[in-house]
């Protein structure tokens, strides 16, 4: 049984998913302590509890102190992740409903169904918030994640059902995954090569429309001086609850970048934009290929490529120290991370994969 303390490095949500989805594709029993126990609600929240129950329907875990607010967890696989249809429910979690990260769901569940060892196609609905801080919102998975994990092998197209702001939810998420067994693709991403395009959405639900028109203009105005095709959109979308932000992405000739802020009250619409182009041109002027999300959401299938993998990034963060950690506890995977907190710097995973992904899960030897 492999044992996490969940209040190490960083100490939020991410230990708990990198630690479900490596359980899952390599069948490991799993003990979780002290979960988020560095959060002001620390334990399982109705986001974190969801993604538990929906990586052990995947590969039919047994489970013990899957409950709200629970800092302990066993999670012990019973057979290899299938693929198959499967719906989940953030709001589920807590009687009172909640507007938890759908996008945190699907990234626990997707590598696991991407290397199903028998292979097939997956269908994933899940319902809850879709676009709200602290997690990637599901233009980021669209634009930016998913078409880097293309390259690496991860063949997963999303659709948006419905928007889903913080705090109302009320959104819905839909993606297909087609399962590849075996090792992913390594990645080098430590030339990004010249800036092609900027382009991007503004966007609001029940509030007056000039919001978002305010953002889409003051973003423009700001990136003008960069001399690239410039486009973004202003655009009233329906949802359960009022929200707006905007969501912007760099497209290089070799990567991708996303880059988000979120609108609140007493916040003009000048500065919500102003945010997010603070965040764009600070990874531009750094020169990186990954931003700061980017370069920590690689580790993970980076680790389970069949060769080295290396990626800059305009910001190391402790997320970014915390997956890598993570990581190690589950694969005999050199992952080595260059650079200080807060400051630009490199990712290395080296050596070969040991033993393939798709035998990873064949054995299950304490069932």
């Amino acid at each position: 049984m492999i044992t996490i303390d969940g209040s190490s490095g960083e100490g939020g949500g991410q230990v708990l998913r990198t630690s479900l989805t490596l359980a899952a594709i390599t069948g490991s029993p799993l003990h979780l302590y002290n979960i988020r126990a560095a959060r002001p609600k620390p334990g399982l929240q109705a986001q974190h509890l969801t993604s538990v129950r929906a990586a052990a329907t995947l590969c039919g875990a047994k489970l013990q102190g899957a409950a709200l607010g629970s800092m302990s967890l066993l999670f012990e696989p019973m057979h290899p992740p299938r693929a198959g249809e499967f719906s989940f429910d953030v709001t589920e979690a807590r009687k009172s409903g909640s507007a938890g990260a759908t996008t945190l769901v699907l990234q626990t569940l997707l590598l696991p169904l991407a290397l199903a060892p028998a292979g097939g196609e997956s269908c994933v609905t899940i319902h809850g918030g879709t676009h709200a801080p602290f997690s990637p919102p599901f233009s980021y998975i669209q634009h930016v994640y998913l078409p880097m994990l293309w390259q690496m092998g991860v063949h997963a197209r999303v659709e948006l059902l419905r928007y889903g702001w913080y705090p109302a939810g009320g959104g819905q998420v839909q993606i297909r995954i087609q399962a590849q067994p075996g090792p992913l693709a390594s990645l080098t991403l430590t030339e990004r090569g010249e800036l092609r395009k900027l382009w991007g959405l503004a966007a609001v639900s029940n509030l007056p429309s000039h919001i978002a028109q305010r953002m889409a203009s003051r973003a423009l105005d700001v990136l003008k001086d960069l001399e690239v095709q410039s486009r973004i959109e202003a655009a009233h979308v329906e949802a359960t609850g009022p929200g707006a932000g905007i969501f912007m992405f760099a497209e290089y000739e070799h990567s991708l970048g996303g880059f988000t802020a979120y609108g609140r009250k007493g916040l003009p619409s000048e500065q919500v934009a102003g945010m997010a182009c603070s965040d764009l041109l600070a990874h531009y002027r750094s020169g990186a290929a990954t931003d700061m999300h980017l370069a920590d959401q690689l580790i993970l299938p980076a680790a389970l490529a069949k060769g080295p993998s290396r990626w800059t990034t305009c910001r190391v963060t402790r997320h970014l120290l915390t997956n890598a950690w993570v990581v190690r506890q589950f694969l005999d995977r050199p992952v080595d991370i260059t650079g200080n907190v807060g400051e630009p710097g490199e990712v290395a995973v080296s050596g070969a994969l040991t033993p393939h992904p798709s035998s990873l899960t064949t054995d299950y030897q304490h069932v």
